[in-house]
Protein backbone atom coordinates (compact mmCIF):
# COMPACT_ATOMS: atom_id res chain seq x y z
CA UNK A 1 0.00 0.00 0.00
CA UNK A 2 1.05 3.52 -0.96
CA UNK A 3 2.08 6.06 2.23
CA UNK A 4 1.29 9.48 0.36
CA UNK A 5 -1.21 11.34 1.54
CA UNK A 6 -3.14 12.70 -1.67
CA UNK A 7 -5.33 15.41 -1.94
CA UNK A 8 -7.61 14.84 -4.53
CA UNK A 9 -10.14 18.16 -5.40
CA UNK A 10 -7.41 19.78 -7.12
CA UNK A 11 -6.66 22.21 -9.87
CA UNK A 12 -3.17 21.61 -12.30
CA UNK A 13 -3.34 25.27 -13.27
CA UNK A 14 -3.64 26.54 -9.80
CA UNK A 15 -0.95 24.02 -8.39
CA UNK A 16 1.57 25.84 -11.37
CA UNK A 17 0.36 29.43 -10.65
CA UNK A 18 0.88 28.87 -6.44
CA UNK A 19 4.20 26.74 -7.29
CA UNK A 20 5.66 29.40 -9.84
CA UNK A 21 4.59 32.30 -7.12
CA UNK A 22 6.78 29.50 -4.53
CA UNK A 23 9.67 30.83 -6.82
CA UNK A 24 9.15 34.65 -6.30
CA UNK A 25 11.31 36.99 -3.94
CA UNK A 26 14.65 35.82 -2.28
CA UNK A 27 14.73 32.00 -2.10
CA UNK A 28 12.03 29.49 -2.91
CA UNK A 29 8.98 29.40 -0.81
CA UNK A 30 9.98 25.12 0.33
CA UNK A 31 7.12 24.76 2.64
CA UNK A 32 4.63 25.60 -0.95
CA UNK A 33 6.53 23.54 -2.48
CA UNK A 34 6.51 20.09 -0.22
CA UNK A 35 2.53 20.80 0.52
CA UNK A 36 1.70 20.81 -3.43
CA UNK A 37 3.65 18.07 -4.87
CA UNK A 38 4.23 16.16 -1.70
CA UNK A 39 0.68 15.84 -1.62
CA UNK A 40 -0.13 14.95 -5.39
CA UNK A 41 0.05 11.71 -7.06
CA UNK A 42 1.91 10.91 -10.48
CA UNK A 43 -0.94 11.59 -12.66
CA UNK A 44 -1.90 15.26 -10.99
CA UNK A 45 2.11 15.56 -11.19
CA UNK A 46 2.42 15.81 -14.34
CA UNK A 47 -0.75 17.56 -14.95
CA UNK A 48 0.75 20.29 -12.92
CA UNK A 49 3.81 20.17 -15.14
CA UNK A 50 1.97 20.28 -18.00
CA UNK A 51 0.09 23.14 -16.58
CA UNK A 52 3.55 24.62 -15.41
CA UNK A 53 4.93 24.85 -19.23
CA UNK A 54 1.74 25.93 -20.71
CA UNK A 55 1.42 28.83 -18.62
CA UNK A 56 5.31 30.06 -17.64
CA UNK A 57 6.58 28.36 -20.99
CA UNK A 58 8.99 26.90 -19.45
CA UNK A 59 10.16 23.34 -17.47
CA UNK A 60 8.93 22.69 -14.19
CA UNK A 61 11.57 20.46 -13.43
CA UNK A 62 13.92 22.40 -14.82
CA UNK A 63 12.78 25.65 -12.82
CA UNK A 64 12.94 23.29 -9.46
CA UNK A 65 16.48 22.42 -10.20
CA UNK A 66 17.75 26.41 -9.98
CA UNK A 67 15.66 26.80 -7.04
CA UNK A 68 16.33 24.56 -4.54
CA UNK A 69 19.01 22.65 -3.79
CA UNK A 70 21.09 19.56 -2.37
CA UNK A 71 19.30 16.02 -1.02
CA UNK A 72 15.65 18.18 -1.08
CA UNK A 73 16.45 18.76 -4.74
CA UNK A 74 17.45 15.84 -5.90
CA UNK A 75 14.14 14.20 -4.16
CA UNK A 76 11.86 16.70 -5.42
CA UNK A 77 13.40 15.90 -9.03
CA UNK A 78 12.59 12.21 -9.36
CA UNK A 79 9.54 12.66 -7.66
CA UNK A 80 8.33 14.45 -10.45
CA UNK A 81 9.71 12.14 -12.96
CA UNK A 82 7.39 9.42 -14.34
CA UNK A 83 8.37 5.98 -12.85
CA UNK A 84 9.81 4.98 -16.02
CA UNK A 85 11.73 8.03 -16.80
CA UNK A 86 12.98 8.00 -13.09
CA UNK A 87 14.12 4.20 -13.13
CA UNK A 88 16.03 5.46 -16.21
CA UNK A 89 18.00 8.28 -14.58
CA UNK A 90 18.72 5.71 -11.10
CA UNK A 91 20.28 2.97 -14.39
CA UNK A 92 22.02 6.05 -15.61
CA UNK A 93 23.56 7.82 -12.62
CA UNK A 94 24.13 3.51 -10.98
CA UNK A 95 26.66 3.12 -14.24
CA UNK A 96 28.18 6.12 -14.51
CA UNK A 97 28.55 6.61 -10.50
CA UNK A 98 31.93 6.04 -9.58
CA UNK A 99 31.54 3.54 -7.15
CA UNK A 100 29.93 1.91 -9.68
CA UNK A 101 26.76 1.28 -7.76
CA UNK A 102 25.89 -2.17 -10.47
CA UNK A 103 23.38 -3.30 -7.81
CA UNK A 104 20.81 -0.40 -8.23
CA UNK A 105 20.55 -1.66 -11.72
CA UNK A 106 19.71 -5.29 -10.57
CA UNK A 107 17.61 -4.06 -8.12
CA UNK A 108 15.30 -2.43 -10.84
CA UNK A 109 15.48 -5.15 -13.41
CA UNK A 110 14.82 -7.81 -11.02
CA UNK A 111 11.79 -6.07 -9.03
CA UNK A 112 9.74 -4.30 -11.63
CA UNK A 113 7.46 -6.43 -14.34
CA UNK A 114 8.12 -7.29 -17.60
CA UNK A 115 6.13 -4.33 -18.89
CA UNK A 116 7.63 -1.55 -16.70
CA UNK A 117 11.20 -2.90 -17.32
CA UNK A 118 10.37 -2.39 -20.67
CA UNK A 119 9.09 0.99 -20.86
CA UNK A 120 12.49 1.80 -18.57
CA UNK A 121 14.42 0.50 -21.38
CA UNK A 122 12.04 3.29 -24.06
CA UNK A 123 12.65 5.58 -21.32
CA UNK A 124 16.68 5.13 -21.16
CA UNK A 125 16.64 5.13 -24.85
CA UNK A 126 14.82 8.58 -25.80
CA UNK A 127 16.71 10.26 -22.63
CA UNK A 128 20.26 9.09 -23.58
CA UNK A 129 19.94 7.78 -27.20
CA UNK A 130 21.65 4.95 -26.17
CA UNK A 131 20.29 1.10 -24.57
CA UNK A 132 21.19 0.42 -21.25
CA UNK A 133 22.14 -3.08 -22.37
CA UNK A 134 25.11 -0.90 -24.44
CA UNK A 135 25.70 1.18 -21.43
CA UNK A 136 26.08 -1.65 -19.31
CA UNK A 137 28.01 -3.82 -22.13
CA UNK A 138 31.01 -0.90 -21.73
CA UNK A 139 31.15 -0.20 -18.23
CA UNK A 140 31.08 -4.01 -17.04
CA UNK A 141 33.11 -7.12 -18.01
CA UNK A 142 32.58 -11.05 -17.46
CA UNK A 143 29.94 -12.67 -15.74
CA UNK A 144 28.97 -9.31 -14.32
CA UNK A 145 28.49 -8.24 -17.52
CA UNK A 146 26.91 -10.78 -18.92
CA UNK A 147 24.41 -10.94 -15.66
CA UNK A 148 23.30 -7.18 -15.83
CA UNK A 149 22.48 -7.52 -19.98
CA UNK A 150 20.57 -10.50 -19.03
CA UNK A 151 18.54 -8.85 -16.44
CA UNK A 152 18.03 -5.50 -17.91
CA UNK A 153 17.29 -7.26 -21.32
CA UNK A 154 14.71 -10.09 -19.83
CA UNK A 155 11.37 -10.04 -20.89
CA UNK A 156 9.93 -12.76 -17.78
CA UNK A 157 6.80 -14.92 -18.11
CA UNK A 158 4.46 -14.07 -15.11
CA UNK A 159 2.28 -16.37 -14.95
CA UNK A 160 1.74 -18.78 -11.82
CA UNK A 161 2.47 -21.85 -13.01
CA UNK A 162 5.92 -24.18 -11.06
CA UNK A 163 7.86 -27.30 -12.37
CA UNK A 164 8.77 -28.47 -9.02
CA UNK A 165 11.60 -31.17 -10.97
CA UNK A 166 12.73 -27.95 -12.76
CA UNK A 167 13.13 -26.12 -9.59
CA UNK A 168 14.80 -28.96 -7.87
CA UNK A 169 17.55 -29.42 -10.90
CA UNK A 170 18.04 -25.82 -10.55
CA UNK A 171 18.38 -25.13 -7.06
CA UNK A 172 21.21 -27.80 -7.55
CA UNK A 173 22.82 -26.37 -9.88
CA UNK A 174 22.91 -23.14 -8.34
CA UNK A 175 23.87 -24.92 -5.34
CA UNK A 176 27.26 -25.85 -7.10
CA UNK A 177 28.33 -22.64 -8.31
CA UNK A 178 27.97 -20.85 -5.07
CA UNK A 179 29.20 -23.61 -2.40
CA UNK A 180 32.80 -22.58 -3.13
CA UNK A 181 34.26 -19.30 -3.47
CA UNK A 182 35.12 -19.53 -6.66
CA UNK A 183 31.75 -21.30 -8.60
CA UNK A 184 32.04 -22.83 -11.63
CA UNK A 185 28.54 -22.93 -13.14
CA UNK A 186 28.26 -18.69 -13.19
CA UNK A 187 26.77 -19.26 -16.84
CA UNK A 188 23.84 -21.42 -16.06
CA UNK A 189 22.99 -19.69 -12.93
CA UNK A 190 23.06 -16.11 -14.84
CA UNK A 191 20.57 -18.33 -17.72
CA UNK A 192 18.35 -19.49 -14.58
CA UNK A 193 18.30 -16.41 -13.17
CA UNK A 194 17.60 -13.77 -16.50
CA UNK A 195 15.26 -16.53 -18.27
CA UNK A 196 13.12 -18.17 -15.72
CA UNK A 197 9.48 -16.56 -14.62
CA UNK A 198 10.08 -14.99 -10.42
CA UNK A 199 7.37 -17.64 -9.46
CA UNK A 200 9.30 -20.01 -10.80
CA UNK A 201 12.47 -19.10 -9.58
CA UNK A 202 11.36 -18.48 -5.96
CA UNK A 203 10.25 -22.20 -6.35
CA UNK A 204 13.79 -22.98 -6.86
CA UNK A 205 14.83 -20.79 -3.85
CA UNK A 206 12.91 -22.37 -1.80
CA UNK A 207 14.42 -25.77 -2.77
CA UNK A 208 17.34 -25.01 -2.21
CA UNK A 209 16.58 -24.04 1.30
CA UNK A 210 14.59 -26.83 2.30
CA UNK A 211 17.65 -28.92 0.97
CA UNK A 212 20.20 -27.44 2.32
CA UNK A 213 19.20 -25.41 5.44
CA UNK A 214 19.85 -22.21 4.29
CA UNK A 215 18.97 -19.96 2.01
CA UNK A 216 20.87 -18.68 -1.45
CA UNK A 217 20.94 -15.25 -0.16
CA UNK A 218 22.62 -15.68 2.96
CA UNK A 219 25.11 -18.71 1.54
CA UNK A 220 26.31 -15.27 -0.90
CA UNK A 221 26.67 -12.90 1.66
CA UNK A 222 30.50 -14.40 2.77
CA UNK A 223 31.02 -14.01 -1.65
CA UNK A 224 29.62 -10.70 -2.02
CA UNK A 225 33.70 -8.92 -2.25
CA UNK A 226 33.76 -8.71 -5.78
CA UNK A 227 30.66 -6.82 -7.64
CA UNK A 228 29.14 -10.25 -9.93
CA UNK A 229 28.30 -12.06 -6.33
CA UNK A 230 27.26 -8.10 -5.19
CA UNK A 231 24.71 -8.06 -8.00
CA UNK A 232 23.51 -11.45 -7.93
CA UNK A 233 22.67 -11.43 -4.06
CA UNK A 234 20.47 -8.01 -5.09
CA UNK A 235 19.05 -9.58 -7.89
CA UNK A 236 18.14 -13.02 -6.21
CA UNK A 237 17.07 -10.97 -3.10
CA UNK A 238 14.71 -8.32 -5.30
CA UNK A 239 13.58 -11.66 -6.96
CA UNK A 240 12.38 -13.48 -3.49
CA UNK A 241 11.15 -10.48 -1.64
CA UNK A 242 11.33 -7.24 -2.95
CA UNK A 243 9.89 -5.81 0.44
CA UNK A 244 12.35 -7.36 2.48
CA UNK A 245 15.30 -6.15 0.79
CA UNK A 246 14.07 -2.57 0.63
CA UNK A 247 13.50 -2.50 4.30
CA UNK A 248 17.22 -3.77 4.36
CA UNK A 249 18.10 -0.93 2.19
CA UNK A 250 16.63 1.53 4.62
CA UNK A 251 18.04 0.11 7.58
CA UNK A 252 21.61 -0.18 6.25
CA UNK A 253 20.98 3.75 4.90
CA UNK A 254 19.97 5.32 8.41
CA UNK A 255 22.78 3.14 9.91
CA UNK A 256 25.46 3.69 8.75
CA UNK A 257 27.81 6.32 9.71
CA UNK A 258 26.60 9.20 8.19
CA UNK A 259 23.62 8.41 6.71
CA UNK A 260 23.02 7.55 2.87
CA UNK A 261 20.71 9.88 1.62
CA UNK A 262 21.06 8.18 -1.78
CA UNK A 263 19.61 5.19 -1.05
CA UNK A 264 16.94 6.43 1.19
CA UNK A 265 15.61 9.06 -1.27
CA UNK A 266 15.86 6.33 -3.87
CA UNK A 267 13.42 3.36 -1.88
CA UNK A 268 11.34 6.21 -0.49
CA UNK A 269 10.57 7.98 -3.99
CA UNK A 270 10.15 5.15 -5.89
CA UNK A 271 7.66 2.83 -3.64
CA UNK A 272 5.46 5.96 -1.94
CA UNK A 273 3.10 5.25 -4.47
CA UNK A 274 3.15 1.31 -4.51
CA UNK A 275 4.12 -0.76 -1.07
CA UNK A 276 5.70 1.56 1.23
CA UNK A 277 3.51 1.18 4.26
CA UNK A 278 4.39 -2.65 4.03
CA UNK A 279 8.09 -1.64 4.49
CA UNK A 280 7.40 0.50 6.81
CA UNK A 281 5.62 -2.48 8.59
CA UNK A 282 8.58 -4.81 8.00
CA UNK A 283 11.14 -2.10 9.49
CA UNK A 284 9.16 -1.37 12.59
CA UNK A 285 8.90 -5.54 13.31
CA UNK A 286 12.68 -6.06 12.57
CA UNK A 287 14.07 -2.50 14.36
CA UNK A 288 11.49 -1.64 17.03
CA UNK A 289 10.98 2.04 15.88
CA UNK A 290 9.00 3.44 13.56
CA UNK A 291 10.79 4.73 10.37
CA UNK A 292 9.58 8.20 10.35
CA UNK A 293 10.95 8.28 13.83
CA UNK A 294 14.55 6.39 12.47
CA UNK A 295 14.21 9.12 9.78
CA UNK A 296 13.92 11.99 11.80
CA UNK A 297 16.77 11.55 13.49
CA UNK A 298 18.87 11.44 10.69
CA UNK A 299 18.48 13.76 8.01
CA UNK A 300 17.29 17.66 8.33
CA UNK A 301 15.55 20.78 6.83
CA UNK A 302 13.32 20.50 3.36
CA UNK A 303 14.63 17.64 2.65
CA UNK A 304 13.52 15.85 5.86
CA UNK A 305 9.98 17.60 5.68
CA UNK A 306 9.80 16.11 2.14
CA UNK A 307 10.94 13.13 2.91
CA UNK A 308 8.43 12.06 6.10
CA UNK A 309 5.95 13.78 3.61
CA UNK A 310 5.96 11.00 1.41
CA UNK A 311 5.66 9.01 4.58
CA UNK A 312 2.64 9.77 5.18
CA UNK A 313 3.68 12.02 7.89
CA UNK A 314 0.81 14.76 8.32
CA UNK A 315 1.96 18.30 9.67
Amino acid sequence: MATIVVHGQTSPVQDAEALHLAFKGWGADNKAIVAILGHRNVHQRQQIRKAYEELFEEDLIKRLESEISGDFERAVYRWMLEPADRDAVLINVAIRNGSKNYHVVAEIASVLSAKELLAVRHAYHNRHKRSIEEDVSANTTGHLRQLLVGLVSSFRYEGDEINAKLAQIEANVIHESVKEKKGNNEEEVIRILTTRSKTQLVATFNRYRDEHGISISKKLLDQTSDDFHKTLHTAIRCINDHKKYYEKVLRNAIKKFGTDEDGLTRVIVTRAEKDLRDIKELYYKRNSVHLEDAVSKEISGDYKKFILTLLGKQD
